[in-house]
Formats: C-alpha cells, structure tokens, sequence
C-alpha cells in the first residue's frame, strides 16, 4: 500500500474508532454515568481519544505486513458501570453502542456506492471506509476480553463470573494478536464483510 493509501486509511481508522467510543460514552450519559463527558470525551476532537498503541501502531503493522484485515482502536472512553441506572444493562447497551454505530456508518456509507452516486478514487475511499467499520462492528462484538462483546456476554452471568472476565482485560489483546497471527480473524472477518455487501446487493 502506498503511503498516500495508508494515510487515508488510517484517517478513516481513527475517526471510525472516535464515532464509536463517543457512541459509548452517549449512550453511559443516557443511562445515568457522565463520567465521559466529565472528562471532555465527548468530541470528534481527535486529540483525546488517539491512543499511540490501538490508534497508529497497531493498525501501522497491519498495513505494513500487507494484512487483508486492518483495524484498531481510539483510546477507550471511561465508564462507570457502578452509576448506570441498572449496571447489568447497561453494560451491555453500553458495549453494543459502539459496533451499532460502526454497522450504522457502515450502513450510511455503503448507499453511494449502492446507487453509483461515487466513483473512481472517491468510490474506493468509500468502499474502504464501509469496509472499516464493518470490521471494527465486527471485530469489537468478538467475546475476548477487553472487546466489546466480552462486556455483553459478562453482563449476562452471575456477578462472580461476571467481575472473572472483566479481570482478563488486560491480557485479552494478546489473544487478539495470535488470533491474527493465526489468521483466524480473517475467517470471522472476512465472511461478515462479503455478507454485509451481499446485503446490499454489492457483489465484492
């Protein structure tokens, strides 16, 4: 990929994982916990949210070794689960905000290029950008600790088990890197994003 491709990739990357950080803090406000926007997370601003690891060097590897699968992540938004209004709950509404809001840009984006409204260099950064965030809905709703579906699926066990995966969130991502290296992401990954466009009736 050429620097100029990879700039553009990462500057979509970034604002997608922005978007879906925001969305969770939205939806914490909505039920009860402003601890996000306390600390002044809710903004496209992307200064708050660049994380050096999920943000550029992650996402940097994948396009240098020429992964079919890029993705990475904004710097997580701060929630209390403790003040929701129902803790449960609303950790998994909490969680599901997120990818709902990747799958929904997803949705938004795909349309031009549905009814040829794009074209050439404009229609390829399209298809890259419904591409990302189909990942990044997709790759988060995964239940490895700290993504997104592990939350929905702890939310769902009794508190011991439930508090037993919240503790395994700071080795889930060496999980996630041999899940790549083993190409097992591709299988998920790969799969949802030909479905997403079939969908639509867009054959890729």
């Amino acid at each position: 990929m050429n620097p100029i491709n990879a700039i553009v990739t990462l500057v979509i990357l970034i604002f997608s994982a922005i978007v879906h950080e925001v969305s969770h803090g939205l939806m914490a406000e909505k039920l009860g916990d402003s601890t996000a926007r306390d600390e002044g997370r809710i903004t496209l601003n992307p200064i708050p949210h660049i994380d050096p690891f999920g943000s550029i060097l992650l996402p940097g590897f994948l396009l240098l070794i020429g992964s079919p699968i890029v993705f990475g992540a904004a710097k997580p938004v701060p929630v209390n689960f403790n003040a929701l209004r129902s803790p449960k709950v609303g950790m998994a509404l909490v969680s599901l905000a997120g990818p709902l809001s990747n799958f929904i840009l997803a949705a938004l984006m795909i349309l031009p290029l549905k009814f040829g409204l794009v074209s050439g260099m404009m229609a390829e950064i399209w298809l890259q950008a419904v591409v990302i965030n189909i990942v990044l809905g997709t790759f988060n709703l995964l239940p490895i600790p700290p993504l997104d579906g592990s939350k929905v699926v702890a939310s769902l066990l009794p508190s011991k088990a439930m508090h037993w995966i919240l503790s395994m969130e700071q080795y889930g991502f060496f999980l996630v890197i041999i899940f790549l290296m083993l190409g097992l992401l591709d299988k998920i990954l790969l799969p949802v994003v030909k479905g997403f466009f079939l969908l639509f009736g867009i054959m890729i």
